[in-house]
């Protein structure tokens, strides 16, 4: 393999087979990570919180049991960011929340520590909005969280620092979660991956609404053989999560075959593709630059079907499905702290209230029809692709889009309906690089398989991912890291505390 002269623009399964052959040393690709945030995030802002000192002990740490010849975890001296929702033991989860500003965590949430038991090592927390409410990441506890490729832009959310510490090389896996597409926007946005497994795949033993599984945990990388070996680690046994099956202890699914991709032959499948689901409100420059995609692409598929699922009345579920969560879990912080809490959470209070117990009713049964349908046309269809965001990014100072294309927006969501569509059923989804838009910026490709087909989305996706590389219109490129260097401090941006 050809190897990139600074470590930290290494990917996790090559810098963990170099660690193995004692061909780098965890210490040097730690040190290699803090001097790139050292170097980069006074102009993206995506690493919050971080204890330098903690990472690098754990790099010796991890060094002495490659030289002793120690039992090597699958993630053995890897760094990882940790997406602000989460925690991680001694640094501050803040939930972007002014009301949880000086919140310290007393203990690794579940997914950390599975990933510490694997040999990972957390470098810090990643910036995402307020209660990760919105998909632009701003929030008055840190700040705006740009875009790399375009510091005036937004680079999505909610997992919006996960997604730029990836593109700018600050390590080689994240942490994000994802509800209305919360780890695959970002990931678009910024030329990374993000994949959205079925529920249960990843066990969310904190979830609140633990029957109605909208929100899941996922990895994020920057290839997709990277994000299979992450979930490898994240798939586990955990009796929390109603939807994480287990027999005799066991999952139905072998974590191991994550991390090892079986080759899938893309001409025998049997692939369809829409630009908008019959109902997502995408703009023209998307739908433009997701054809031109497809037919650079045409000659691996033997033929590619244009169709959709039904997907009558995705946006009324998920109005009121989001709502009703938001409402149960943050209600009473907008009646008794009104002033610390921001637009986007207190919307969506406001809007959860605003519906009967007739509305929530409704919004289940018309999701159990959601979810039949989407079983139907899979029955004839292997994979779904469809563009990953319904708009190219816009500028951060925008809260969220109010219109695409002159059409207003029928919520500050409603812009995320390419991503809650799949939300709904209950399908694995995985975004990929997929060359640049017309105003140059990084496309999202999202490829959607059968619930439970997980091995066969990532397998598809890294084979997608091969013949995307060697095609020069398509091919993914980096972030400019010599202009990000010389860029000024964000922090001094007009806007970057305020939602005004």
């Amino acid at each position: 393999m050809t190897l990139p002269t600074d470590p930290a623009d290494l990917g996790a399964l090559d810098a963990r087979r170099l660690i193995a052959r004692k061909a780098l040393s965890p210490v040097e690709l730690a040190e290699a990570c803090i001097a790139r945030v050292e170097a980069l995030d006074h102009a993206v802002n995506a690493l919050v919180a971080h204890d330098f000192e903690a990472v690098r002990a754990g790099a010796r740490a991890a060094e002495a049991a490659v030289m002793s010849g120690a039992p090597l975890g699958a993630l053995h001296g890897l760094p990882f960011g940790v997406k602000d929702m989460i925690d991680v033991t001694g640094l501050p989860t803040t939930f972007g929340s002014e009301i949880f500003r000086d919140n310290i965590a007393a203990k690794d949430d579940a997914i950390v520590a599975a990933m510490r038991a694997a040999g990972g090592l957390p470098l810090g927390k990643t910036n995402n909005p307020e209660w990760s409410a919105g998909a632009n990441t701003r929030n008055r506890v840190y700040g705006v969280t740009p875009n790399p490729y375009d510091l005036t832009r937004t680079c999505a959310g909610s997992s919006g620092g996960s997604a730029v510490a990836l593109a700018c090389g600050y390590a080689p896996l994240a942490t994000g979660s994802d509800t209305g597409g919360s780890l695959r926007n970002p990931a678009a946005y910024c030329g990374v991956v993000g994949y959205r497994p079925s529920p249960g795949v990843v066990p969310g033993n904190t979830r609140g609404t633990a029957l109605i599984p909208l929100p899941t945990s996922g990895p994020m990388a920057r290839s997709v053989a990277d994000a299979g070996l992450m979930l490898s680690v994240l798939a586990r046994p955990d009796r929390d999560d109603p939807f994480t099956i287990l027999t005799g202890g066991r999952t139905p699914w072998d974590p191991a075959g994550f991390a090892a991709l079986p080759r899938r032959d893309l001409s025998s499948l049997r692939i369809a593709a829409t630009e908008d689901f019959g109902f997502a409100p995408t703009e023209a420059l998307v739908r433009a630059q997701f054809r031109k995609a497809l037919g650079l692409l045409a000659p691996a598929f033997a033929g590619i079907d244009e169709a959709s699922p039904d997907c009558t009345g995705a946006d009324r579920i998920f109005a009121v499905l989001r709502a009703v969560q938001f409402l149960g879990k943050h209600a009473k912080m907008v009646d008794t702290q009104p002033d610390l809490v921001g637009p986007n959470v207190t919307d969506n209070v406001a809007e959860g209230r605003g519906y009967s117990a007739e509305d929530v009713a409704q919004a289940l049964h018309m999701q159990g029809d959601f979810y039949r349908a989407w079983q139907r046309f899979f029955e004839t269809t292997d994979y779904l692709v469809t563009p990953t965001v319904t708009i190219s990014p816009r500028p951060w100072r925008e809260l969220y889009p109010t219109e695409i294309d002159g059409v207003p927006t029928s919520s500050y969501y409603h812009w995320l309906a390419m991503a809650y569509a799949s939300t709904l059923a209950g399908h694995p989804s995985i975004t990929i690089p997929c060359g640049t838009d017309a105003k140059g910026m990084p496309f999202g490709l999202q490829v959607i398989g059968r619930r439970h087909d997980d091995i066969g989305v990532l397998a598809v996706a890294a084979e997608l991912e091969a013949v995307i590389a060697g095609i020069p219109d398509l091919a993914p490129r980096a972030p400019d890291l010599a202009a990000l260097r010389a860029a000024p401090a964000i922090a001094e941006a007009e806007g970057f505390l305020s939602f005004e």
